[in-house]
């Protein structure tokens, strides 16, 4: 056993109890296609279970996957619902991306 698939079978253990960081993890790898292959719908469910949570890299994630279109129909007001979340949890990437947001510039 390799060591993403060592990997992937303990976040899916902790995910199913639900922690949110080894949601978060488990979106990175379906994100990346890192020891599994790359599925953007896999990647945005495991991100949607941890950003509920209050993870914040999950947060900020799945408001990237919304303002591009990624694995999911484009919405920019839930980009940005999402990145004011993780902005708000204290994420400067999350600010900086709301305010891009806010002004129009992330078109």
């Amino acid at each position: 056993m390799n060591y993403y698939e060592n990997a992937r079978e303990w976040f899916e253990k902790a995910a199913e109890q639900g922690l949110a960081q080894a949601q978060f993890s488990l979106g990175v790898m379906y994100d990346q296609g890192r020891g599994v292959p790359q599925n953007d719908a896999k990647a945005f469910e495991w991100y949607e279970k941890a950003a509920q949570q209050g993870d914040v890299d999950a947060q900020l994630s799945l408001g990237v996957m919304y303002m591009i279109g990624q694995g999911v129909a484009q919405n920019k007001a839930t980009a940005k619902e999402l990145f004011k979340q993780a902005c708000d949890n204290g994420d400067k990437t999350g600010c900086n991306n709301y305010r891009l947001l806010m002004n129009g510039l992330a078109e």
